[in-house]
């Protein structure tokens, strides 16, 4: 092979390694992208083994244009639905034309049907959670946050803590009568829930007895007095004292707007009575309203729910996760997207923080991992030696003209 064609081979190589870097250069700002690196082999001449140790080689060629799978740096952003992986792995997406694929960009959002998608209508997908908790690893589904109302819950079981004063003596107003403070000794009130999500006020009254350590307990809701008069009795510690064990219920409210009558059990063990003052520790109920989306939250690992108005959250789904045996044989799409192929291996699907997968960072975004520095090194590299064997083109073209020369 001539000087000629060794140079031309060279002039090739230079001139790939100057567009590997100069599309570099031009992702520097894509999200997700991973840099490539030309990587380039002598060339000799194949036949007969040869053992003429001084053997001239053939020139250069591109033996691979390896992708560098490195961590780009991560920075925060303004959307909960932009997604960075620290560490391995890869989100997976459902393309509508050749179906699965795989990307680091984590740039999502909602569309018109409410599924999360790239910026090229690709759906990501996360595994499903299940009825009895957790989520099917073996199934995808498209990410969905069209979700409904949350259901509300009608109150049926609370605590109160609170210290009813020592020595209280017996009102003298009579007989009971909510809207006679001059009937009871002390009031506090909460909210409770009907089954349709609808709030209501509840006053809890208490009535110091004639017998010390005893205490009529009653309720209204919504102004209504419940029928049941409960009561609770302290021991000389000051501490409730069974058998009621400070389990008090009041049964059979009727909101009177369609909903089931409520029936609600409320807990005073934790309740005391010792000197001082009245005094209300805290007051919990398990019921709550309807609820509106208000956000949605991605923890570390991929665990999706949409937090609702009403404070009650719902798990949507956990991101799933890819990687692969041999990264850098990934089938490269375009729009930061590859595809399996034979020389990638087949994928292993996992989940954010899992063995061998890294954890996910919501609001963030993960950048390109090209060093502009590094490129321009390179590309002025490439730019010596697309000139050194532009030199030797033409030094063997004067040696030729000098031999035609020669002969005439």
């Amino acid at each position: 092979m001539s000087s000629f064609d060794i140079a031309l081979s060279g002039l090739t190589a230079a001139s790939t390694d100057l567009d590997v870097t100069a599309n570099n250069v031009a992702n520097s700002n894509t999200v997700g992208f991973k840099k490539s690196r030309a990587e380039f082999a002598d060339v000799f001449a194949a036949g007969a083994v040869n053992l003429n140790t001084s053997q001239v080689g053939e020139g250069v060629r591109l033996a691979t244009t390896a992708q560098q799978f490195t961590q780009g740096n991560i920075s925060t952003s303004g959307s909960n639905l932009d997604l960075a992986i620290s560490g391995d792995g890869f989100f997976t997406l459902q393309d509508p034309s050749v179906g699965i694929v795989y990307t680091r960009n984590g740039e999502f959002a909602e569309d018109k049907n409410g599924n999360v998608v790239t910026a090229t209508g690709q759906a990501l997908q996360v595994y499903p959670p299940t009825t009895t908790g957790g989520f099917n690893t073996g199934a995808l589904q498209d990410l969905n946050l069209q979700t409904a109302q949350s259901t509300p819950l009608a109150t049926s079981a609370g605590t109160v803590i609170l210290n009813l004063p020592a020595g209280s003596t017996p009102p003298t107003g009579g007989a009971f009568n909510p809207n006679n403070p001059a009937t009871y000794t002390e009031s506090t009130s909460t909210t409770v829930f009907d089954s349709l999500g609808n709030s209501f006020p509840a006053t809890f009254f208490f009535t110091q007895t004639a017998t010390p350590g005893l205490w009529n307990v009653n309720m209204t809701v919504n102004g209504v007095l419940n029928a049941t008069t409960n009561q609770l009795q302290f021991s000389n510690t000051g501490a409730v004292t069974p058998p009621a064990s400070g389990a008090l219920n009041f049964p059979g409210f009727n909101p009177g707007d369609g909903s089931a009558p409520l029936n609600m059990t409320f807990n005073f063990a934790q309740s005391t009575q010792f000197g001082g003052g009245f005094a209300v520790t805290s007051i919990t109920q398990n019921g709550f309203s309807t609820g509106q989306l208000s956000t949605v939250s991605i923890d570390p690992t991929g665990v999706v729910s949409a937090v609702y108005t009403n404070g009650r959250s719902t798990q949507l789904g956990q991101l799933a996760l890819a990687n692969f045996p041999d990264p850098q044989g990934l089938k490269q799409l375009g729009d930061t997207n590859w595809a399996e192929t034979f020389s990638s291996g087949t994928h292993i699907s996992g989940t954010a923080g899992s063995a061998g997968f890294g954890s996910i960072q919501s609001g963030a975004l993960e950048a390109s991992n090209v060093d502009l520095t590094t490129e321009l090194v390179n590309m002025i590299t490439a730019q010596r030696a697309f000139q050194a064997n532009a030199q030797v083109i033409t030094t063997s073209n004067q040696l030729s003209q000098t031999v035609i020369n020669i002969t005439h």
